[in-house]
């Protein structure tokens, strides 16, 4: 504990992330415009889905579930981050996404959430 120069009392607060067994995304974008595959930098192969996991390492865990499961590429994976890009036509990406999600909630007892769609 410190003070400020009005002699104002001043509390540090430490935070500290903790992350739990989750997926907290995963999305497939049906039709995206041809600058979200540019911007990516990634094939423009019908459909992209989207993972966001913790801990962070899952993504290659998801990854590998993913491209076992469907048809998918992998776009982008960060195991610093926990995200996963995959991309593919739109039943391969739903089909992926939802064995990811289902495999984790099954085998390793995370939460998980619902497989959305635009």
């Amino acid at each position: 504990m410190g003070f400020l120069e009005d002699g104002a009392q001043l509390n540090r607060v430490i935070e500290e992330s903790v992350p739990g067994k989750q997926v907290t995304i995963a999305h497939v974008i049906a039709a995206p415009v041809g600058d979200i595959y540019e911007r990516l930098g990634i094939d423009d192969l019908g459909a992209i889905g989207i993972l966001t996991l913790s801990p962070y390492e899952t993504a290659i865990i998801a990854a590998d579930i993913a491209t076992k499961a469907a048809q998918v590429e992998i776009g982008f994976l960060d195991r610093f981050t926990g995200s996963v890009v995959i991309a593919g036509d739109v039943d391969s990406v739903q089909t992926a996404l939802e064995a990811v999600t289902q495999t984790l909630h099954d085998l390793m007892d995370f939460t998980v959430v619902q497989v959305t769609k635009t």
